[in-house]
C-alpha cells in the first residue's frame, strides 16, 4: 500500500509540474510576428486562423505590425475557472491521501467518494479532466477581434463570424486610405 500512495503522489506531482510548466500565468499571451514601423494591426484570436491571416497579410502589408493575443473572458469566468483549478488540486491531494473531508463537516460520505478512494487513478484522472473541461469552457470565449492601431475594425462576438480574406483586405484598404487621407488633412487650430 505504501508503494502505491507514493506512485500515486508522485504521479499527481508530475501532472502538476507539467500542468503548471505549460499553464498560461494569467497574464495576456502575445504572439508578435514582425517588426515594422507602420501601422499596428491588432487580433485577439484564435491562433491557427490568425497564423494563415498574418501569412497573407504580410504579403500584402509589408509595413503593418501584426500582433496577436488572447482575448480574455470575463473576469467571473476567470474567477471561476482559478477557483476550480484550486479546488481541482485539493480534491486530488484529499483523494491521495485517502482523506474524507465530509466527517469533517459531520456529513455522510457518499458513495462517489467511497468509490474514488478505492479507484484512486481513475478517481485523481476524472476530476483531473472534468475540471479541466469545465476551466477551458470558462476561459473561451470564441472571440476573433481585429484592430487597427486600436481603432476596432472586426469583431466575430457581433458578427457571429470570422471575416473572409477578401473582406478583411478591402476593410484593411479602406482604413488605410482613410488614415492616409486624415493625415494629409491640414491641421486646424482651436
Amino acid at each position: 500500500m505504501g508503494k502505491r500512495t507514493l506512485s500515486l503522489a508522485l504521479l499527481f506531482f508530475g501532472g502538476l509540474f507539467l500542468y503548471g510548466a505549460s499553464a498560461d500565468t494569467g497574464g495576456v499571451k502575445k504572439l508578435k510576428m514582425q517588426f515594422a514601423t507602420g501601422p499596428l494591426l491588432k487580433f485577439q484570436i484564435w491562433y491557427r486562423v490568425f497564423e494563415e491571416y498574418t501569412r497573407v497579410l504580410n504579403q500584402r502589408y509589408p509595413d503593418i505590425r501584426i500582433e496577436g493575443e488572447s482575448y480574455l473572458p470575463l473576469p467571473i469566468y476567470r474567477h471561476i475557472a482559478s477557483f476550480l483549478s484550486i479546488f481541482k488540486l485539493a480534491v486530488i491531494g484529499l483523494i491521495i491521501l485517502g482523506k474524507d473531508p465530509f466527517t469533517f463537516f459531520g456529513m455522510q460520505t457518499p458513495r462517489l467518494w467511497v468509490w474514488g478512494q478505492e479507484n484512486k487513478i481513475y478517481a485523481c484522472m476524472m476530476v483531473f479532466f472534468l475540471s479541466n473541461m469545465i476551466e477551458n469552457q470558462c476561459m473561451s470565449t470564441g472571440a476573433f477581434e481585429i484592430t487597427l492601431n486600436d481603432v476596432p475594425v472586426w469583431s466575430k462576438l457581433q458578427s457571429g463570424h470570422l471575416p473572409s480574406m477578401q473582406q478583411l483586405v478591402q476593410i484593411l484598404d479602406n482604413e488605410m486610405k482613410l488614415n492616409v487621407h486624415m493625415d494629409s488633412l491640414p491641421h486646424q487650430r482651436s
